[in-house]
């Protein structure tokens, strides 16, 4: 079978793999898309602290069971189906106090073990969920960081007509921005500096700041009246953003810290003390979470659709890492046609 394999930093090759065997209560799908995430760049860059080369990339993936061996009677071949890609030991205190998703020593496939950049990949048929046959394979594509939303949501218990500040612009600041506007969100405040990002984000209705050329502080304190944001959403991971997230969040207001930082960063803990903010991280999502944005993606399907930019085939799947990186090709979210 065709995969995109990691063999070394900055390289990954397209690479005929034999077909795994499936063990029992395990399912193997018949790959239709898998979408390229931040964890994937990390991996390619070489700086992914768990991945090993070579590894078959990829967790967001969905498509059709192709084969059950000994199953529940549950799913059947040919359901389109997605899967839940979190690994959990079940016996650190995590798992046992019901936060499996932070387990201590939480696994995911396409990172630590092969993954969904394949056109098969066998999982257990206890994480799959079945798509509803209305769902477009296009915005079921981006069920998996969707539920990174859901979860960051729920962390910081989002009200309808709250005023929200995302920094960051990507995939997962601008699925915030989805969901904010479409759980009742008063107003969107969103900042990058690629132009290209911050012009769909107009297009959804948010407020675009973009970084460059306006100060963001500034501009959150005039269009607030000197109040502030009611939550916080921080997507980019940069040092610059966790020092200014403090000033942006009101008197009281909560901060959400969704976007990974890979290094330690300031942050201005005198504001979260004399402000009493609330900052929360929030990491991956629960399965209930995750069966959650299953059923919603369909809701909202039309809105995600548009955040898939580039499908890539085969053809050039090797080089969708130069694509994303490319500012003149003006990604937003990238998946891999494992079909084509």
């Amino acid at each position: 079978m065709k995969s995109l394999v990691y063999v070394a930093p900055q390289r990954v090759e397209v690479r005929d793999v034999p077909v795994p065997a499936l063990r029992d209560h395990q399912a193997r799908i018949r790959v239709k898309y898998c979408g390229v995430c931040g964890s994937d760049i990390g991996i390619y860059s070489g700086k992914h602290p768990r991945a090993k080369a070579p590894l078959i990339l990829g967790h967001e993936f969905i498509g059709t069971i192709d084969e059950i061996k000994n199953g529940s009677g549950k799913f059947k071949k040919g359901d389109r189906v997605s899967a839940y890609p979190l690994i959990s030991c079940h016996e650190c205190f995590a798992c046992k106090n019901g936060m499996p998703h932070v387990c201590k020593t939480l696994k995911l496939i396409g990172i630590d073990m092969d993954g969904g950049m394949a056109e098969y990949v066998n999982v257990d048929e206890d994480v799959l969920f079945k798509l509803d046959d209305n769902l477009s394979d296009k915005a079921a594509a981006v069920i998996e960081p969707l539920s990174v939303i859901i979860h960051s949501v729920h962390r910081v218990d989002f009200q309808a007509r709250d005023t929200a500040v995302i920094i960051g612009a990507g995939p997962i600041g601008i699925l915030t921005g989805i969901v904010l506007k479409n759980i009742g969100a008063a107003r969107i405040i969103i900042s990058d500096i690629d132009t290209a990002r911050l012009d769909m984000c107009r297009e959804f209705g948010f407020d675009a700041v973009n970084a460059k050329d306006t100060n963001l502080i500034d501009y959150v304190e005039k269009v607030t009246a000197g109040v502030g944001a009611d939550v916080v959403f921080e997507c980019s991971g940069n040092a610059g953003a966790a020092l200014e997230i403090t000033k942006l969040a009101r008197i009281g207001g909560k901060i959400c810290i969704t976007g990974v930082h890979k290094e330690p960063h300031a942050v201005n803990l005198q504001d979260v003390n004399f402000k009493e903010q609330k900052l929360v991280g929030s990491r991956v999502y629960t399965f209930r979470e995750f069966g959650q944005t299953v059923k919603y993606a369909k809701v909202i399907q039309k809105d995600l659709e548009k955040i898939v930019t580039h499908i890539v085939g085969w053809d050039h799947a090797d080089q969708v890492f130069d694509y994303i990186k490319d500012p003149a090709v003006h990604t937003v979210k990238v998946v891999i046609d494992c079909r084509n």
